[in-house]
């Protein structure tokens, strides 16, 4: 049983568990948005090293979605990530130039199922966040729901026709970050998230999953 300070008692209703959540100012953890989550996995994907297969995770949703709900809370209260959704199978995936040179691998790390939904939980977290405090611009397209290539290629043509009909000089700079994941300073990552007021929380557990990532490149 959790305590006040860590979790909800398991006696507590739902609308006392939510007024507390408001008042403490941790991001709501909803059961149904972890049985949502389950249900919509994919059973052709691979399992992690737990040995728990989406296949598995779905057609019980409706025994251990509760238990997942629990685990999921206490992770995002305490910070702390549990030891097996920090382990990967690690795969080298080639990506171009010559095979012999292993820098043009890419590392893919096969994770816990389980470890991805709660990922998936706090994501939402981070996008209600920066939503509401609009720190994303209209002008972002990459990792921005309703967007992609296409919509950011359609806004560009569009200003430039636009200035070209003017008559304005334009020069156009192509910028290709290569390994950029790599070589972002989580520090400042984590900066920016306390700075557009993302919950110490959401940032603890974004901080433990950054370090184990790190480990395992």
């Amino acid at each position: 049983m959790l305590n006040a300070k860590t979790g909800p008692q398991e006696s507590q209703a739902p609308e006392v568990r939510e007024e507390a959540y408001r008042e403490d100012g941790f991001p709501l953890v909803e059961e149904d948005s972890v049985r949502d989550r389950l249900s919509d996995l994919d059973v052709h994907k691979s399992m992690g090293p737990d040995g728990m297969h989406p296949r598995v995770l779905r057609e019980l949703v409706d025994v251990i979605a509760e238990p997942l709900f629990i685990i999921f809370e206490r992770s995002w209260r305490t910070g702390e990530v549990p030891k097996a959704w920090r382990k990967a199978n690690v795969t080298p995936i080639f990506k171009k130039g010559k095979k012999e040179d292993p820098g043009n691998y890419r590392p893919v790390s096969l994770t816990s199922i389980p470890g991805k939904v709660m990922e998936q939980l706090i994501l939402e977290a981070i996008i209600k966040q920066v939503e509401e405090k609009k720190v994303i611009r209209s002008s972002q397209h990459g990792f921005t729901k309703g967007k992609s290539c296409l919509t950011n290629l359609i806004a560009f043509y569009d200003d430039m026709t636009g200035w070209v009909d003017e008559g304005r000089a334009m020069d156009v700079i192509y910028v290709d970050f290569s390994k950029s994941f790599d070589t972002v300073s989580h520090d400042i990552l984590l900066g920016k998230l306390r700075k557009c007021g993302l919950d110490e929380w959401s940032v603890k557990c974004i901080e433990n999953w950054l370090n184990d990532r790190t480990l395992r490149r």
